[in-house]
């Protein structure tokens, strides 16, 4: 899917969390809005058990190193999660955002 037309644009939504310039993961605006609210509610419950899991721990065996990966898992499922959510909600309110 290298040329995006207008199509693509509007079924297809690029995740936020993406890095590169032909984004490999995207969301299927058409696709049951059930899934997409239990796709983004998999990956904020994620993101939540694993922020409890740090509130919980003790980091004296830890690396400094650990702290960029986790907050990165972090970023990754939350911001995935909301980009999932957003394209729910608009599907059951039946409501497109501006291009």
């Amino acid at each position: 899917m290298n040329s995006w037309d207008q199509f693509t644009i509007e079924r297809y939504r690029p995740l936020q969390s993406n890095l590169t310039d032909s984004p490999p993961l995207i969301i299927d605006t058409e696709a049951n809005p059930q899934d997409i609210l239990e796709a983004a509610l998999q990956r904020i419950r994620a993101s939540s058990d694993l922020l409890k899991t740090l509130h919980c721990v003790c980091f004296k065996h830890g690396d400094v190193e650990d702290i960029p990966h986790i907050t990165h898992a972090l970023f990754l499922l939350t911001q995935d999660g909301c980009d999932l959510l957003q394209v729910a909600q608009q599907r059951m309110m039946n409501w497109k955002a501006p291009a």
